[in-house]
């Protein structure tokens, strides 16, 4: 059936991609149904593991087929999108830098994320939902819309029985994939160039006699499946035997000693193992679309192995592009194995939710990108509020309108916005100046465009609330900025001739530009007049010259009113401190 697409979006990923999900969900349906109303549910899905903080890496591996699946919603198909929260994975390292958390969580190793304890102070009631709880406050505040699917209780209830049932019985056909794999040995003295990506890593250290990262090896032969012990809870163990017809299965703990037989057909205190773990999912969901790091797109990785292992559960492998990794102001790449990795929260506590989602949209899943805690937000920042002005007028590329429009809105409708969007680089400059004190912000803000003055400090938020929380939080000490109390005295004392009559241009002018855009004239505009153009002369009318006179005018204000060589943009800085204040630190 033809698809139907958005007139303005078609040139951009994600587009792309929900057509070629539609394609590829009516084919598996075989569907002839001629409206998007009457077709497949489409199921997307993303896979986080809460062994720590989810960071802005991980991010990625939501926000795309969150972007592909609201697409498809917006063109009228229902569409799921599934978060399978691996906590039933084995607790692998205790990480660094996580607040309530010491040395002694190293004897969970190898329990169930959702057998350990949350860190000290936690209201959640182990680490897994400790971690999940962030991440679903923040994918609330993106407006991503999903299903979580918690694989702790999919294997405690017996939900995945059958499916456990059948891969032991399959056993020798996995193993068989897998072994295509294992013969391939890295070349000699070859350096891994990228570390193992989370799903990858709990599969690698997986443990006890484990061979490889795919399975138990023992006497007995190969298993799929990885019994948590029933007396010290770790998956430290080795299967020693398994009869397919009564399906007991014995195992012995390699870290207490602890020995039991079960029967599988009734016994839920263990997993699959991730690379047969992950394929069994797509079949049982019947996953259309996917992505994945770019780790499990090697050879022999989990994704490429699961497109063959989907068959034995009689599915099939989904639309699996592979996406790039997330940097963070140099940062090359996040492990949530390590503390001190930004989360989402981190990023929603500096940007509004539209800044975080455009950065997403944006890049084609198999790019980079880096997300900003540094001074580089306000030129993002920047960025952002031209290509919105350039939407609202109607002269911005297709891609770049579809981008924003994924940014602002999902299917569900437009998410909540600043009033009056004020840049964000003024904002800090205010926030940063009046150091909390909401008084002098709403004075400084009301006085920014006097014909349309501010009223209120809430039509400023929430964008003043982040901007605030980047200068308190990102903004090291020494680089704030202190009004100076009293005139610099013997500075303006030693000013030749030239820098007095500049500083008398500019205060004879601030009544009469008392305003961010006069501000601006005036400043700049002051050493143009001081030799001899016009305050209005445009940077082709004037001599290289004058830009040095303006930066070495700026250094002397900046003296004058911080104590420093730079400081926020002048005309924002005159307005915190005021035409009084002004007026004395300037000698007059």
């Amino acid at each position: 059936m033809p698809i139907v697409a958005q007139s303005t979006e078609t040139t951009d990923w994600v587009s792309r991609f929900a057509d070629e999900v539609i394609e590829e969900s009516e084919r598996r349906a075989g569907d002839k149904a001629a409206s998007p109303a009457t077709a497949p549910v489409v199921v997307v899905a993303s896979g986080l593991s809460p062994s720590g903080p989810i960071h802005l890496g991980n991010l990625r591996e939501v926000m795309t087929p969150h972007l592909v699946a609201d697409e498809i919603r917006r063109r009228g198909y229902q569409v799921r999108h599934l978060i399978s929260w691996d906590d039933y994975d084995r607790y692998r390292k205790v990480p660094a830098g996580v607040p309530g958390v010491d040395d002694s969580w190293a004897e969970h190793i190898g329990k169930p994320l959702t057998s350990v304890p949350a860190p000290k102070g936690s209201a959640h009631p182990n680490w897994a939902e400790h971690f999940k709880s962030a991440m679903i406050e923040s994918l609330a505040e993106l407006g991503v819309e999903f299903d979580g699917i918690s694989q702790t209780r999919q294997y405690t209830t017996g939900v995945y029985r059958e499916q456990i049932l059948h891969a032991m019985r399959h056993r020798g056909d996995i193993d068989a994939i897998l072994d295509q794999y294992r013969t391939k040995k890295a070349p000699p003295k070859q350096k891994q160039q990228k570390p193992l990506d989370e799903a990858e890593l709990e599969a690698a250290e997986g443990s006890g006699a484990a061979a490889e990262d795919d399975g138990s090896f023992g006497t007995a032969g190969y298993f799929p499946y990885k019994p948590y012990c029933g007396n010290c809870e770790k998956d430290l163990t080795t299967v020693t035997a398994y009869d397919d017809d009564s399906t007991e299965l014995t195992y012995v703990c390699d870290s207490c000693g602890f020995s039991e037989t079960v029967r599988l057909n009734e016994f839920n205190r263990g997993k699959l193992v991730w690379k047969v773990d992950w394929p069994m999912r797509w079949a049982y969901e019947g996953v259309v679309f996917e992505p994945s790091g770019v780790d499990h797109s090697s050879p022999g990785s989990s994704f490429q192995v699961g497109g063959q292992i989907v068959g034995i559960f009689g599915g099939k492998q989904p639309i699996g592009p592979m996406y790039a990794f997330v940097g963070i102001s140099g940062m090359a790449k996040m492990s949530s194995s390590k503390g001190g990795v930004p989360t989402p929260a981190d990023a929603l506590q500096i940007m509004e939710p539209q800044l975080l989602r455009w950065l997403y949209a944006r890049r084609r899943p198999n790019q980079s990108f880096k997300i900003a805690f540094d001074q580089e937000i306000q030129r993002l920042y920047d960025e952002w509020d031209k290509l919105d002005a350039k939407v609202a007028d109607e002269s911005a590329l297709p891609a770049d309108v579809a981008a924003h429009s994924r940014a602002v809105r999902t299917a569900g409708g437009e998410l909540p916005r600043t009033p009056r969007p004020l840049p964000y680089r003024t904002l800090a400059s205010v926030a940063d100046i009046t150091a909390g004190h909401q008084d002098q912000a709403l004075r400084i803000l009301s006085e920014l465009d006097p014909e349309n003055p501010i009223g209120s400090l809430d039509e400023a938020r929430p964008r003043y609330d982040k901007a605030e929380a980047w200068i308190n939080t990102h903004v090291p000490a020494d680089q704030r900025t202190i009004v100076r109390d009293e005139p610099d005295a013997e500075l303006l004392k030693s000013l030749d001739e030239a820098s007095q009559n500049s500083l008398r241009l500019l205060l004879d002018g601030l009544a009469d530009h008392w305003s961010l855009d006069g501000l601006t004239h005036l400043v700049y505009g002051v050493p143009k007049v001081q030799a001899g153009f016009p305050a209005d002369a445009t940077p082709k009318e004037l001599p290289p010259e004058i830009k040095t006179a303006q930066r070495t005018f700026f250094a002397l204000l900046y003296h004058l009113l911080v104590g420093r060589d730079t400081g926020p943009r002048l005309p924002t800085l005159l307005l915190a401190v005021g035409q009084e204040r002004v007026r004395a630190l300037l000698g007059e």
